[in-house]
């Protein structure tokens, strides 16, 4: 029943991938006042997705699909690749703007990338926060 869409989502996600990296490499970021809101929806867009892939195949579907072959293994380890450098490279900017780390890796290592948009949300919030106090002081 969902074939068509599994084949045509991850096409969609890599269109909108290229477009923003394309987008980020010259320069252009998103509007300030949307800064923070588009990894904040892409968190809830993606938490969604989740919980759907998690109704049609069951909590242990995730370790299932990365224990199965040498590919779902590769997925496993890319995952966790980029879920690190993303953490490092936020982590300094979170503590500068007063977030706790340890509570963000609990919500990382509980649900992936939605964690870290979320985290990546958190973060540019309090930055446009401090960002707009210091301009009124």
């Amino acid at each position: 029943m969902y074939e068509p869409l599994y084949e045509f989502l991850p096409i969609g996600a890599l269109a909108i991938f290229l477009v923003t990296a394309v987008m980020a490499a010259n320069g252009r970021q998103a509007a300030k006042p949307a800064g923070w809101r588009i990894p904040a929806a892409f968190s809830v867009l993606f938490l969604g997705w989740s919980l759907f892939a998690l109704a049609q195949g069951g909590l242990g579907g995730v370790w299932v699909e990365h224990t199965r072959n040498a590919w779902g293994n590769q997925i496993w380890f890319d995952l966790l690749l980029a879920l690190g450098i993303g953490w490092s490279l936020l982590l300094p900017r979170t503590r500068a703007v007063g977030m706790r780390p340890w509570p963000w890796l609990a919500l990382l290592l509980a649900t992936g990338s939605v964690g870290l948009l979320a985290m990546l949300a958190r973060c540019f919030f309090l930055e446009e926060r401090v960002a707009q106090q210091s301009r009124r002081q």
